[in-house]
């Protein structure tokens, strides 16, 4: 049913295994912003989303699975898509929470910006479930705004979720939303029951946000931002509902989407581009339209810091190709870490996926028989 009669408040439809054609490989003309997760059982979730054309009402999510370490994907699926021709799905994420539930979160929005956007999500309880017996909860509207990264689990164990509205892109409509157009966490603390704005933190020249959350040691929540000159940073240190003034970071980045966590082992995990040549010019990048042609995205690097973040010990390259970018990251239980990325997404059209140690990351290089890079587990072929 329509939500006062706007689609972009209604659900989208959960498909598992579709039979329509419409979703095939060999149709999609294009797809980005790949996410991973990995069970407690082994089992590999890896989604994005794509479509005819470049971020345009009409896109949709797909994910695939791999039973055997990422090494194949299955042919079968999980497709997420808006019955109303208005409404694009983008930017998904996979997270399992502590509980061991599979989260499949994606936005929503009428168009590519409609100043509201929404957050959704839909549970599976079990993902390790035959592929064919996998079930989703209806899908239900989480937060306003876009969540790319993964929530984060404080040691107190409440849960947040780094939603952001933009600002850096001309809004279709006007909901009365200005106060939210920040860099905003939302809390929930009755595992996922409930939902709340928390705080927000205010970036310089941040660009889509894309923002991620981190715990240190000391109980500081570091929340790192893209920006058009980098990545910017701000600190809260009462849980998340009051944030410091936003500032340029240390670590550079070309403004492009990056990665962060802490590993089992205490360590820190950044997935970024590392040594990049090229900056954005910012007044071209206004220029053009909502599909952009970014520079510097090349060396994307897995680099691993000891020291809370401020210095990095091993950096391994992933892919030092121009345009490999947007990476998401789980450590599964293997021990191994499951890395995925999009490159050439509207010429290649590919996701791949890396899956290296921490050891590896350290030495930079890989070692163990069961590693690889670059690995293409999806690729579109529509003409």
């Amino acid at each position: 049913m329509m939500y006062n009669n706007d689609p972009a408040m209604c659900p989208a439809t959960i498909f598992i295994n579709p039979e329509s054609p419409l979703f095939s490989d060999s149709v999609r003309k294009w797809q980005a912003a790949p996410s991973v997760e990995v069970t407690k059982g082994g089992r590999v979730f890896v989604d994005f989303y794509g479509g005819d054309q470049p971020e345009v009402p009409g896109n949709y999510v797909k994910a695939i699975i791999s039973d055997n370490g990422g090494k194949s994907f299955e042919d079968g699926c999980i497709v997420v898509s808006h019955p109303s021709a208005e409404i694009r799905l983008y930017d998904p994420n996979l997270w399992i929470d502590p509980l061991g539930r599979l989260w499949l979160l994606w936005n929503q929005s009428r168009g590519f910006n409609d100043g509201r956007i929404g957050v959704w999500g839909s549970i599976c309880e079990n993902p390790d479930a035959d592929v064919n017996e996998l079930s989703f909860s209806l899908p239900r509207r989480l937060a306003n705004g876009i969540m790319i990264n993964k929530p984060t689990v404080l040691s107190n164990g409440d849960w947040l979720f780094p939603c952001a509205i933009w600002s850096c892109e001309k809004a279709t409509e006007d909901h009365g939303l200005q106060n939210e157009f920040f860099s905003n966490v939302y809390i929930s603390k009755d595992q996922g029951e409930t939902f709340s704005l928390l705080g927000h933190a205010d970036i310089p020249n941040r660009s889509f946000d894309e923002h991620m959350l981190y715990e240190k040691n000391d109980g500081v929540i570091w929340m790192l931002v893209r920006s058009f000159d980098g990545i910017g940073e701000s600190f809260s240190s009462d849980g998340g509902r009051t944030w410091s003034p936003g500032k340029k970071c240390h670590i550079d980045g070309p403004c492009s989407r990056f990665f962060i966590r802490r590993l089992r082992s205490g360590r820190l995990l950044m997935v970024n581009h590392y040594q990049f040549k090229e900056r954005i010019d910012l007044e071209d990048i206004k220029r053009q339209g909502p599909v952009k042609s970014w520079r510097g995205r090349t060396n994307l690097t897995a680099m691993i810091s000891e020291d809370e973040g401020q210095t990095w010990k091993g950096t391994l390259l992933l892919d030092p190709r121009n345009d490999a970018a947007y990476p998401d990251a789980k450590e599964g239980d293997d021990g191994f870490v499951y890395i995925t990325y999009d490159w050439q997404r509207v010429t290649q059209r590919e996701i791949l996926l890396a899956k290296v140690t921490e050891q590896e990351i350290l030495e930079g290089h890989l070692s163990h028989s069961n590693s690889f890079l670059r690995h293409v587990i999806n690729k579109a072929t529509g003409v």
